[in-house]
């Protein structure tokens, strides 16, 4: 278990919305639940901007240095849980994170997309770099 998995996925939303969230409870596992969420609610465009914007929110407000934030990593995430969710159509919202935070429970599942050079890359950190290994849709 995470340190954020006896949050409900809204009181995990408002408390990173708000900035109040533990850092502690800001795991990778949160990330996803909360991009799930977006992606539910706002649809995969608006979830993207919504999760940018928060983590650079969130980031600054809990101290982390302006280059901890990683444009190519949360959009690449966006993807893969937009294409996740559009497979499994009818699902509850519950069922859906129940799944993912399964499937995706690895935090470097990334690199079945993209090599880690390419990756962790200055150019990916601060802008889209598309995959270089596979497409998500693979």
């Amino acid at each position: 278990m995470t340190a954020d998995a006896d949050l409900s996925i809204d009181d995990l939303v408002r408390g990173f919305e708000a900035t109040t969230l533990d850092k502690s409870r800001w795991t990778h596992v949160a990330h996803v639940r909360t991009a799930l969420h977006y992606i539910l609610a706002h649809g995969e465009h608006d979830a993207a901007n919504r999760m940018r914007a928060g983590i650079q929110r969130y980031n600054a407000a809990v101290g982390g240095p302006p280059t901890a934030y990683h444009e190519t990593i949360t959009l690449a995430w966006i993807a893969v849980v937009a294409r996740f969710v559009a497979a499994r159509p009818g699902r509850t919202h519950a069922d859906l994170a129940g799944e993912l935070v399964v499937a995706f429970a690895d935090k470097h599942h990334l690199l079945a997309y993209y090599t880690k050079d390419v990756l962790m890359s200055d150019a990916a950190r601060a802008g889209w770099v598309p995959p270089d290994v596979a497409p998500f849709d693979s």
